[in-house]
């Protein structure tokens, strides 16, 4: 009998982070082989279409092999990968999947977008508690009456990211890093828009702290920013290599910050992440709806340091990796955009913790290492593909139609009646 058909509709050629969610999702509905799956892929801003290596792996030739080039009849099931303004309704059953809630406060066309759908998966508790907390008001220009409240209507489910531990792993390859020190912490993530300490990465006060922990010390480590800005051009890079100078210039003896700009395959940043001379990941983040280079990283077993606040928490427990506390504040001016409202509040690291605790990671590394390596056990076990396709099989099963299964007929053998 014929499967449910379910085209699957994702950023799924490019090197993003949607992008790495929609192709293990698809690894995922393709190792249940429960439907006929069909592909619509669509791209991410700027980033590169780049991402899928059909000629060695079989997966990503497959993932080529079913991307279709024009409409199919309405599917039984629609899966679409984006931000919740961009849901559309398109099958007889439709599923949005979304992980981008950074503040306390969703747009409110992301409420209506989901309220589009049939059912909503999101990738973190953090941004479940914020899309359901989401309230908005819709009150008579008059009287000034309460006419509806909108919020979401529909279904909402957490399913968590995973990785693929066959690339991620604690295992090294032959990546190059040319740096002079032996000891190098790690940030990746886009330099977004905001001013220095309300970019959302806050890679700003990231790089001024690290100046604060060693400037002018006789014994110091690096910091490796894999970032990038709005684009991957030339002129992008030397804009953020500006933008590293006018903070590290205020320092009479800065410590050595390199910026690794652009995109690298998968296999290159498990490269990256376990390369010896890179001891640690850091993130002081002001708000994540997951945070997957975190996860990635914990797989090295090597010490995390990350801000205790939004959606990485679900990964991330405070006995086995290092949180910065700190404090709500609404997001600034200079960071609203469509998605980031103004008088929503997200969270700002306490400064200070972090300037000691990248002295403390620093100096006592060792003791760190235990820990690390009960997060990597742990995270390997819970986030791995396998774990997130048991449980997003177990969302998914529910929705195949009944269909009536062949019953096997025990005929009696026929007994030839003689005449009397």
């Amino acid at each position: 009998m014929s499967r449910p058909t379910l085209l699957f509709r994702g950023p799924v050629k490019t090197l993003s982070g949607y992008g790495s969610h929609s192709r293990d999702l698809l690894k995922s509905l393709y190792d249940m082989d429960l439907f006929q799956i069909y592909i619509d892929s669509c791209g991410w801003g700027s980033t590169p279409l780049t991402a899928l290596e059909p000629e060695t792996n079989l997966f990503h030739l497959w993932i080529e092999e079913n991307v279709i080039s024009q409409s199919i009849s309405q599917p039984d099931i629609y899966v679409q990968v984006t931000v919740p303004n961009e849901f559309n309704r398109v099958g007889k059953y439709n599923i949005g999947i979304t992980a981008g809630i950074e503040t306390t406060v969703a747009p409110k066309s992301w409420i209506d977008g989901c309220n589009r759908m049939d059912k909503i998966i999101t990738t973190s508790k953090f941004s479940r508690d914020v899309l359901l907390q989401t309230v908005y008001n819709e009150n008579d220009k008059v009287s000034g009456k309460l006419l509806k409240q909108h919020r979401i209507e529909v279904p909402l489910e957490v399913l968590n990211e995973g990785v693929d531990t066959s690339i991620y792993n604690n295992i090294p390859n032959d990546f190059e890093l040319d740096i002079e020190e032996d000891f190098a912490y790690l940030f990746v993530g886009h330099w977004l828009s905001g001013n220095i300490g309300h970019d959302r990465k806050d890679v700003g006060m990231l790089i001024k702290c690290f100046c604060e922990s060693f400037n002018d010390a006789k014994d110091r480590p690096a910091l490796i920013l894999k970032t990038s800005s709005a684009t991957f051009s030339i002129k992008q890079r030397e804009f953020l290599s500006d933008k590293i100078t006018n903070i590290t210039k205020n320092y009479s003896n800065p410590p050595s910050i390199y910026l690794l700009f652009g995109q690298l395959t998968d296999n290159e940043m498990n490269g990256l992440y376990n390369h010896p001379k890179v001891k640690s990941m850091v993130s002081i983040t002001k708000g994540e709806g997951y945070g997957r280079p975190l996860l990635e990283y914990s797989m090295t077993g090597k010490p995390v340091i990350a801000s205790n606040w939004s959606g990485h928490k679900d990964f991330l427990p405070m006995d086995k990796a290092i949180m910065i506390g700190g404090q709500l504040v609404e997001v600034d001016e200079s960071a609203v955009n469509d998605f980031i409202l103004k008088n929503s509040k997200w969270f700002t690291s306490n400064y200070s913790e972090v300037v000691e605790v990248l002295k403390i990671v620093y100096n006592d590394y060792e003791t760190f290492l235990e820990r690390s390596e009960s997060l990597r056990v742990e995270n390997n076990e819970k986030f791995s593909i396998e774990s997130i396709t048991d449980e997003f099989r177990l969302i998914m099963e529910p929705l195949l139609k009944s269909k009536p299964k062949q019953v096997k007929l025990n005929i009696p053998k026929l007994k030839k009646i003689e005449k009397e």
